[in-house]
């Protein structure tokens, strides 16, 4: 049976690594009990870097226990917890060659969509203890994946993982994950890839940088560079909070708008403002955004 095995969660907490701190939430530990699954994570769960991890489309991040079995007879060890390559889901089943973007899964009351792989970084080779595991993951095609919440609701382990529907083009988690990272990608596939609504816009805006190659171009994947565009405007701009949204117990969202009625720059998911809020003492600091699905305003995660 295709099962939750255990259900993880951890909050952002500074550790020391090659005598810097770093900020991450990657240490993840198995809770007891049901648990509410809300729009951006698990309540108590929460992300230490909002421009590589959370937000809508990456609300939960699930991992296969027969990656577990596999990691350790490939680095051989014993010592794996659950919750150990910083998922929020470890499951029975669900491998990454088999499972598609798009595909949709209803576990407890709460339904979900896969969106994409997992993109690994550096934190993950931290929690592991070994450095070249963020690129492992990608070399021996076990990325595992995100969920977006469709419905928010209560699971909690045991729980049986129901498939309820099967994304468009049938592209594995493997896949898409390869197609960015790894040489070898063709057009077909490429165009495949991008037919797919439930794949993200940065994932979108990648794939599409690698169709715009040319043959012959120079080296290296333009779908992986770092693109930074010029600020919105200079400054600060006075904005006007028009509405909080609750997320979970710790995570809650402003809806924006501006101050003096002009129009403001289109945001994108993903985007990172730097915002001053008006308290006393006034307190910056930088936030992911998105876009309120309603009005198309900028929705700040805080």
């Amino acid at each position: 049976m295709v099962q939750l095995l255990s259900v993880n969660g951890g909050l952002p907490r500074d550790i020391e690594w090659k005598g810097k701190s770093v900020h991450t939430a990657v240490w993840k530990d198995a809770v007891r009990g049901r648990r509410k699954v809300e729009r951006l994570n698990i309540d108590g769960d929460g992300q230490g870097d909002l421009q590589g991890h959370g937000g809508e489309h990456r609300a939960v991040l699930v991992y296969q226990i027969d990656s577990y079995r596999y990691w350790e007879r490939e680095l051989g060890r014993k010592d794996f917890l659950f919750g150990q390559f910083g998922e929020n889901f470890t499951v029975e089943g669900l491998p990454d060659d088999e499972v598609c973007i798009g595909d949709r899964y209803r576990i407890g009351s709460a339904l979900f969509e896969v969106t994409q792989p997992r993109v690994t970084c550096y934190r993950v080779g931290i929690r592991m203890n070994e450095p070249r595991m963020a690129a492992l993951l990608v070399e021996h095609h076990r990325p595992g994946f995100y969920f977006r919440v469709l419905e928010t609701g209560d699971v909690a382990a045991g729980d049986e993982i129901v498939k309820v529907g099967d994304g468009p083009e049938r592209m594995s988690v493997a896949e898409a994950d390869a197609l960015l990272y790894l040489t070898g990608h063709s057009r077909a596939q490429l165009e495949r890839a991008l037919r797919i609504p439930a794949l993200p816009a940065g994932w979108r805006s990648s794939f599409q940088a690698l169709l715009q190659q040319e043959p012959g171009q120079a080296k290296g994947n333009p779908g992986l560079a770092v693109v930074s565009p010029p600020p919105a405007w200079p400054g600060f701009r006075p904005m006007r909070v028009s509405r909080i949204d609750r997320e979970s117990n710790s995570v809650f969202s402003l809806v924006l708008v501006s101050a003096d009625g002009e129009p403001l720059a289109l945001c994108c998911q993903g985007n990172s403002w730097f915002c001053a809020f008006l308290f006393n003492p006034v307190r910056r600091r930088s936030c992911a955004v998105t876009r309120c699905q309603a009005c198309r305003a900028p929705r700040i995660i805080a």
